[in-house]
């Protein structure tokens, strides 16, 4: 259920939101895991090989002190796929979450504030985007493009994902309309799109963000699972490529290629892992009902 986070809009937002990862063993703990894995996934590639060379003699080679990770069924070095593999999914989800969370808060803060026909309307197609099946979509796009971009994949989850997050930032809305400062507002006549988007809306600006960090992990798990399935065009090495190329090459079967089925695996899990623990924190900092707890 979703519960208001109403918190006073410029700095002292976003000292809440340092204070909610840092005050607790945890939430710091799960602020140093995301910064760790963004380093690995965006400032690692200037550290190694990107061209990862094909070597056929080293197909599934062990762990050794050139490959720290043993090498693919292409005989490539796993270690440096899997820091060329970050970048992608990890981007993906950055930018569908903004679409997402982007698209929400619009539609959301405009159906709870106008009301009336407006947000039947929008809740009609709240209605109609929640019928759309997302795997037959990506199934179309796959058999339509050989190649999709990452923004192409982003864009696509991004335009699927939203109704949910609208729904709640329309009860959110719903109940600020109501509170004096906004009602301070409509007997000065600010107007509907000032008191919308500078007044109601920045009172949920840690509400907002909590929700961005949760869709950017729901978006990374969408990618990584529709390239497991075969979804996506193989384009750039990413994590989710990997484990597809480690099922299709029975890499479970060789015990020198469990690296290459780990890996991606672990790092997935790690910021994922990162980003709730993140989330928690910054739930409890931010939420009222939960600030004291």
């Amino acid at each position: 259920m979703a519960v208001s986070t109403a918190a006073p809009g410029g700095a002292g937002v976003w000292g809440a939101i340092w204070h909610g990862v840092t005050r607790s063993t945890s939430g710091f703990v799960g602020l140093c895991i995301v910064v760790g894995v963004l380093l690995f996934a965006f400032v690692g590639p200037f550290f190694v090989d990107t061209d990862n060379p094909t070597d056929v003699t080293k197909i599934w080679g062990p762990i050794t002190a050139e490959h720290w990770l043993g090498t693919n069924h292409e005989g490539k070095d796993t270690f440096v796929q899997l820091v060329l593999g970050g970048r992608e999914p990890i981007w993906v989800g950055i930018v569908a979450a903004l679409i997402t969370v982007a698209i929400a808060v619009v539609l959301g803060g405009i159906a709870g504030y106008v009301r009336g026909r407006i947000d039947h309307f929008l809740l009609q197609l709240t209605d109609i985007t929640m019928t759309i099946p997302f795997i037959v979509l990506m199934l179309v796009v796959a058999s339509f493009y050989r190649t999709a971009s990452p923004m192409v994949v982003a864009f696509i989850i991004g335009l699927v994902t939203w109704p949910y997050l609208m729904r709640s930032i329309r009860a959110q809305v719903l109940t600020l309309r109501e509170r004096e400062f906004v009602e301070a507002a409509r007997l000065q006549d600010l107007g509907t799109a000032r008191i919308l988007f500078a007044e109601v809306l920045p009172n949920m600006a840690g509400y907002i963000f909590v929700n961005f960090i949760i869709a950017i992990t729901n978006a990374i798990y969408a990618v990584v699972g529709m390239y497991l399935l075969g979804l996506l065009p193989s384009t750039a090495a990413n994590w989710g490529l990997m484990i597809q190329q480690a099922w299709d090459n029975n890499a479970f079967l060789v015990p020198s290629a469990a690296p290459f089925l780990v890996a991606p695996m672990v790092m997935i899990m790690l910021f994922q892992i990162g980003l709730v623990t993140m989330t928690r924190s910054l739930e409890q900092a931010l939420n009222p009902r939960l600030r004291d707890r």
